[in-house]
């Protein structure tokens, strides 16, 4: 019998390709997204340090449903006033491993549209 590959595994498998060409610096940090089921969470990682510089998610904003684009556009814009109030304005964006559409699309204008540049 063949072992089924979920959607998850194959995922995880493209973000570890993507995370093997693209790392941040503490000058241009690293914007990695992960999005569930019912939440979007973004971060702003220093991977040259190994630390998280700033974060925010749908759980954190106490919206209701993070489930859907403005959820996401939310977050995006979120990620942007934080980042800005820590004085990073470049990043590098890592969609980890999802489609650049919907919701990870939504996130990464919003963050763009509020001053991030990528």
């Amino acid at each position: 019998m063949i072992p089924q590959i979920s959607k998850n595994d194959i995922r995880q498998r493209v973000h570890k390709r993507i995370r093997e060409k693209l790392s941040g610096t503490a000058e241009r940090p690293r914007l990695n997204v992960y999005r569930s089921l019912n939440h979007i969470y973004a971060q702003l990682i220093d991977d040259m340090g190994g630390k998280t510089i700033v974060s925010a998610s749908t759980r954190e904003a106490k919206i209701k449903t993070g489930g859907n684009l403005a959820a996401a556009k939310e977050v995006g814009k979120q990620i942007a006033q934080k980042a800005k109030a820590k004085g990073v304005e470049k990043i590098v964006f890592d969609r980890g491993g999802y489609l650049y559409h919907g919701r990870i699309k939504a996130l990464a204008d919003a963050a763009r549209e509020a001053g991030l540049k990528f």
